[in-house]
């Protein structure tokens, strides 16, 4: 098993590939084949798996979760801001982890696929991710 905390620089609000990042994480894993657990430990901010080519997939993202979650006069939870109680949701929604396979030392993700980190807080600061290394 392979085990790293990686630290992430603070990201302005809204969906950034994070994928180069995890893969330089990995290069002092020995473990060439098996499945890699990806971590966020944050409750503002998420992880998913979508397009790495073109942008304006993650500003579609960005602008519908804005939609579904932001500016609702009914929430409570509002003891860091206006954007509190709606990243948590987006955090929710979108999750806190992902799973890739582990193929000859690689991430094992489609051609356009790639990592987002999920920022939603407007000032969410730098972010920890636990990767972990399962195999052979």
């Amino acid at each position: 098993m392979f085990q790293t905390i990686l630290r992430l620089r603070p990201f302005t609000r809204g969906f950034h590939l994070i994928t180069d990042e995890i893969e330089d994480a990995l290069n002092g894993c020995s473990i060439q084949n098996g499945i890699v657990h990806i971590f966020i430990k944050h409750t503002s901010a998420s992880l998913t798996i979508n397009e790495n080519a073109d942008p304006s997939v993650r500003t579609d993202m960005e602008a519908f979760v804005n939609d579904t979650c932001d500016d609702k006069h009914y929430f409570i939870h509002t003891y860091e801001g206006d954007d509190d109680m709606p990243a948590h949701l987006k955090a929710s929604l979108l999750g806190s982890s992902v799973t890739i396979p582990l193929t000859n030392g690689r991430l094992n993700l489609g051609i356009w696929q790639g990592v987002y980190l999920g920022e939603h807080r407007d000032h969410g600061g730098s972010r920890e991710i636990v990767i972990t290394v399962m195999g052979e």
